[in-house]
C-alpha cells in the first residue's frame, strides 16, 4: 500500500499500538524497551496515569480557548517554570522549534528597542540542531537541512562547539546574542567543558550580548538537573525547552528575564495553539511529577547506574563503542559500526535506540525507568553489541 504521507520520513518497519512505563507493544504484542524515549520526549514514559488522569479530566471541560482570553492552567505553568528557575517571563508555543524562533525573535527585538537594531546577529555551534524552520535551520547550520530552500537566513555565524576562542573572535557590532546547547543531541551527546557556559556567560557580560540556551532535549530533569544550565552553575537569559515538559503532548516554551525580555510586548508575538488549556494541563501534570522531593536526584542515580554499565561495553566490545557520552539520562555511545546498523540491530533484540551525528546513538530513555529495566536494557544492549563483535570475528577468521 502507497503511503499518503509526504516521503520526508525513513521509517522503520515497525508500528506500535500500545505503550506502558518504558514498553512499547506491538499489534502482535511484541514489547520493546525504549530507550529512545520518543526522541527524548517520553519523559515519564508511556500511560503515565498522573498524565493521562490531568489530559482526560481537562478533556472534559475545555480544550481551546485561544490566547485571547486568560487560561488559568497556561498562568499556573508558567508560575512553576519561573519560580524553579532563572526566569521571569514564560511564553508557550507547541514545539521545540517555535521556540526557539521566539527565543531568536527576543533577542533580536532587545537590542532593537535598546537603540541597536543594526544588533541581530546570533553566534552559533558546528554540529547544533535547534530546528526544521527557517530560521532554526540557518542557526544550526547543517548544509543537508538547508540545501534547496533558498537563501539562507541571514544573521547567523557559526563557530566551533567549545572553542571560547572562536566564539569571541566572531563577536561583531552587530552580534545581538549566542546561542547553545549545554548538551549537543543531534549532534551527538556533544558535552563541553563545564567551564565552557560560564566562559560563554563571561562573555556575553563584556559585550553586552544575550545568552539563549537550547534546552529542548536537556531541559525538565533530563540531565539529573532541572535545567543543564545548572552543571555550569550560570544562569542565561533565555533558554528554549520543548519534548519532556509536554510528556508526548505538544507542548513548549521559551522563558526569559524581564530585562531580556522587554521588548516583546503587546502584539509582537503570537500563537494560536500555544498554551492552551490542554497542553498546559499535560505540562502541569509533568511538573507535578518532577519536581516531587528526590525524583531529579534519582534521575541522576540512574543516569549514573546506566552511565558506568555502558562504560563497560568500551571495554568488552572496543570494536563497536569507543565513548560513552552524556550527562543524566541524556547519553550516547560513539560507535566504530554505522549507527543506523547498531539501531537495526538493537531493534532484533527489542531495545530502541536513536542514531544522532558523529557516529552516536542516543539513549534518552524515559525518566521513570527503573533500576531493574536498566539492568534489562544493558543485557540488550549487550546482545546488540554482540552482533557486530561476532560479525567481526567472523570477517576476521576468513581472513586468515
Amino acid at each position: 500500500m502507497t503511503s499518503s504521507l509526504l516521503p520526508t520520513y525513513a521509517r522503520y518497519p515497525l508500528a506500535f499500538a500500545r505503550g506502558e512505563g518504558v514498553w512499547l507493544t506491538t499489534a502482535e504484542g511484541e514489547r520493546y524497551l525504549d530507550l529512545g524515549g520518543g526522541i527524548a520526549v517520553a519523559s515519564l514514559g508511556y500511560s503515565h496515569p498522573h498524565l493521562v488522569g490531568a489530559l482526560t479530566e481537562q478533556a472534559q471541560h475545555l480544550w481551546h480557548t485561544s490566547n485571547l482570553f486568560q487560561i488559568p492552567q497556561a498562568e499556573r505553568l508558567a508560575q512553576r517554570l519561573t519560580a524553579a528557575s532563572f526566569a521571569d517571563y514564560v511564553f508557550f508555543t507547541n514545539s521545540g522549534a517555535e521556540a526557539l524562533e521566539g527565543a531568536i525573535k527576543t533577542a533580536r527585538k532587545y537590542h532593537a528597542v535598546s537603540g541597536h537594531p543594526e544588533r541581530f546577529h546570533i553566534i552559533t555551534f558546528e554540529g547544533a540542531f535547534h530546528g526544521r524552520t527557517l530560521a532554526t535551520i540557518a542557526a544550526g547550520g547543517n548544509e543537508k537541512y538547508i540545501e534547496g530552500f533558498g537563501p539562507k537566513a541571514a544573521g547567523f555565524d557559526k563557530v566551533p562547539f567549545g572553542d571560547i576562542a572562536a566564539a569571541r573572535a566572531a563577536i561583531g557590532p552587530q552580534t545581538a546574542a549566542i546561542l547553545v546547547e549545554p548538551i549537543q543531541g543531534e549532534g551527538g551527546i556533544r558535552v563541553p567543558p563545564r567551564a565552557f557556559l560560564r566562559d560563554l556567560r563571561a562573555l556575553c557580560d563584556e559585550h553586552g550580548l544575550l545568552l539563549i540556551l537550547d534546552e529542548v532535549q536537556s531541559g525538565v530533569g533530563r540531565t539529573g538537573k532541572l535545567f543543564a544550565y545548572e552543571l555550569s552553575g550560570i544562569e542565561p537569559d533565555i533558554i528554549a525547552i520543548a519534548k519532556g515538559i509536554g510528556g508526548g503532548f505538544p507542548l513548549g516554551a521559551f522563558l526569559t528575564t524581564f530585562e531580556a525580555g522587554k521588548g516583546m510586548t503587546l502584539g509582537t508575538h503570537g500563537t494560536t495553539f500555544g498554551g492552551n488549556p490542554l497542553a498546559t494541563a499535560v505540562g502541569n501534570a509533568v511538573l507535578d511529577v518532577v519536581l516531587a522531593p528526590g525524583f531529579i536526584e534519582g534521575v541522576g542515580a540512574k543516569g549514573l547506574l546506566l552511565k558506568n554499565g555502558l562504560a563497560e561495553f568500551a571495554t568488552n566490545y572496543p570494536d563497536v563503542i569507543t565513548e560513552v557520552r552524556g550527562e543524566g539520562l541524556m547519553l550516547g555511545l560513539k560507535l566504530a559500526v554505522p549507527p543506523g546498523d547498531f539501531a537495526a540491530a538493537g531493534r532484533q533484540e527489542h531495545v530502541l535506540v536513536i542514531p544522532a551525528g558523529d557516529n552516536v546513538v542516543r539513549l534518552v530513555p524515559p525518566l521513570i525507568i527503573s533500576d531493574d529495566e536498566i539492568a534489562e536494557a544493558l543485557g540488550r544492549l549487550a546482545a546488540t553489541c554482540a552482533h557486530f563483535s561476532v560479525a567481526a570475528g567472523a570477517r576476521r577468521g576468513a581472513a586468515e
